[in-house]
């Protein structure tokens, strides 16, 4: 009973996040929404901002249990913004929240666990790797992911990522190859 009482507190605080923004939201409409009572909230969350730090992390930690579906840097940048495109409104939303700090931080853990993965699933070569180059190569890609995230917050989510990221991957297909064969390679 208590999982169901917490998912469905999520769920209509996200309900409610792609009605309006964030500041516009009370404990008592997500109580409403969800069929609880108040002391059932604050027995779960602090807050509103620990019920949304919440939400993030559940996203991350599913994220991050997937397995990486392909070796094509598309197919992995698509399935890391998949939350965002889902909850468009909402994501605008916490962007433009004082509680920003907590959207920056669950897309730095997303992006840089989906280049991680890439790197990793590409080549198995990644093994040989050192370990400053594979910081960089993951710093690298990583900071490119986060902004066009950004950006495409920034500017309202009102084009397609899809076909911007394919035009972009397109643009700067096999600079990947290219910059792990000047990679320092470990001795075996």
């Amino acid at each position: 009973m208590t999982t169901l009482t917490k998912d469905a507190i999520k769920k209509s605080f996200m309900k409610l996040l792609n009605q309006k923004p964030i500041n516009k939201i009370t404990v008592k409409e997500i109580v409403e929404d969800c069929g609880i009572n108040r002391n059932s909230f604050y027995y779960h969350f602090d807050d509103i901002p620990s019920l949304m730090e919440e939400i993030f992390n559940d996203q991350v930690d599913e994220f991050v249990g997937r397995d990486i579906k392909s070796e094509n840097i598309y197919d992995n940048l698509m399935d890391a913004i998949r939350f965002s495109l889902e909850n468009r409104t909402a994501m605008l939303h916490i962007f433009n929240s004082p509680n920003r700090q907590l959207f920056d931080h669950y897309i730095n853990r997303v992006a840089n666990r989906t280049v991680t993965r890439f790197f990793y699933k590409m080549t198995d070569e990644a093994e040989k790797i050192s370990e400053d180059d594979k910081e960089a190569l993951v710093m690298y890609y990583t900071s490119l992911l986060i902004g066009f995230v950004f950006e495409w917050i920034s500017a309202g989510m009102n084009y397609d990522p899809a076909e911007k990221v394919g035009r972009i991957c397109e643009l700067f297909e096999g600079t990947t190859e290219l910059a792990l064969g000047r990679c320092s390679r470990i001795k075996e």
